[in-house]
């Protein structure tokens, strides 16, 4: 059993000598390359327990026996296969924040000479921007001229492009934006090469990622990342409240004397997982479907935050019950869900209500 122990509160001043907490990683990897069980424990489980001594030997055998009468629980550690997976999706998240990062630089850049392209092309990337970018590296300033690379419906915009390419674009902005371009060409192909890994990787989990990506909002990319930081066996989690809590997709409650306390936020949790929910609970959120409309209905009346993330809450007991059940299948309750279960009279007050606030008498005869 292993302490996963949170770093302390440090007050005042850290002393520079002062040595880093140890990684529990390398312990728990090598007990369980030697073939034993190993618990992952939070050391916040038996904080609040009476009875602990405060000497180490004596810590470690009170330890022992409140993990032999199941007094703790052992964290979420997936299996081997998984963390390897989980490895390679971060990285390539990580990669993919940081050619975001290069990305928004290059317009920084061009700002800086007065350049405005993004305000004409929508993505200054593509293969119109990239031409237009290395004709400025290699030396043209005429507007009219670079103006002329635009292809397709980017052409429509000929005047606004002359415009936003009146500037002053200068040698030294030429070579910053030949090392950025580099970056981002190399990232991009590192992309390239961690995509095929992660293929290779997940090939044994086609079913279900196919079955995932039946989701909307959900592609056979956000599946991967999903089965990397959850994984496939739902035993873990024994309900898919479990899933949510543990995720951070369940709603706080902090409330005293009848006062709720707080910003109601749902806590940390795993941030690469949230970061796919969030960004797939925003994509359904467009199309025709259950999770759409409900995206919608919240956005409404409490804002796009936590549209989002019950949006995510209710994508993670979809995956739940399709990773927990493998015979199960994904059925869209469509987005006339809600219409076709409201009261028909409170339906008939709702738009009475709204035609009257927009100064309208309506007078109602039953259709014969």
């Amino acid at each position: 059993m292993l302490g996963n122990r949170a770093r302390p509160v440090l007050r005042g001043r850290r002393r520079s000598n002062a040595p880093p907490l140890p990684d529990w990683r390398p312990a728990f990897y090598i007990l369980e390359a030697a073939g034993f069980e190993v618990w992952l424990v939070n050391a916040r489980d038996v904080k609040h327990l009476p009875g602990r001594p405060k000497t180490d030997r004596l810590d470690a055998v009170w330890l022992a026996k409140v993990a032999e009468r199941q007094m703790i629980r052992p964290s979420f550690v997936p299996p081997r296969e998984i963390r390897i997976l989980r490895d390679l999706t971060r990285y390539r998240t990580d990669l993919v924040t940081a050619r975001t990062s290069e990305k928004q630089r290059v317009e920084k850049l061009l700002e800086d000479a007065q350049i405005k392209l993004s305000a004409v092309a929508s993505d200054i990337f593509g293969r119109s921007g990239r031409d237009m970018l290395a004709a400025l590296i290699a030396g043209e300033r005429d507007p009219k001229v670079l103006a002329q690379y635009a292809r397709q419906r980017l052409r429509a915009k000929l005047a606004e492009l002359e415009e936003a390419f009146t500037g002053h674009f200068s040698a030294h902005h030429a070579f910053l934006l030949s090392q950025m371009l580099a970056r981002v060409d190399a990232i991009d192909a590192d992309i390239a090469a961690l995509d095929a890994r992660i293929g290779a990787e997940v090939a044994p989990y086609a079913e279900a990622i196919a079955r995932l990506s039946e989701i909307p909002g959900i592609n056979p990319v956000s599946a991967r990342v999903i089965i990397a930081e959850i994984g496939l066996d739902m035993s873990r989690f024994p309900t898919a409240a479990h899933l949510a809590s543990w995720a951070k997709f369940a709603p706080g409650v902090k409330e005293s004397a009848g006062k709720k306390k707080g910003r109601g936020s749902t806590g940390h949790g795993n941030p690469y997982l949230a970061r796919i929910l969030g960004n797939c609970a925003s994509a359904a959120g467009k199309t025709d479907t259950f999770l759409g409309e409900r995206y919608r209905r919240i956005a409404r009346r409490r804002g796009k935050k936590k549209a989002l993330i019950a949006v995510g809450r209710s994508l993670l007991v979809v995956i739940w019950y399709l990773l927990s059940t493998p015979d199960s299948e994904f059925h869209d309750l469509g987005s006339d869900f809600y219409d076709a279960r409201i009261d028909p009279e409170r339906r008939k007050r709702n738009h009475l209500r709204q035609l009257e606030a927009l100064g309208f008498t309506v007078t109602l005869e039953p259709v014969g």
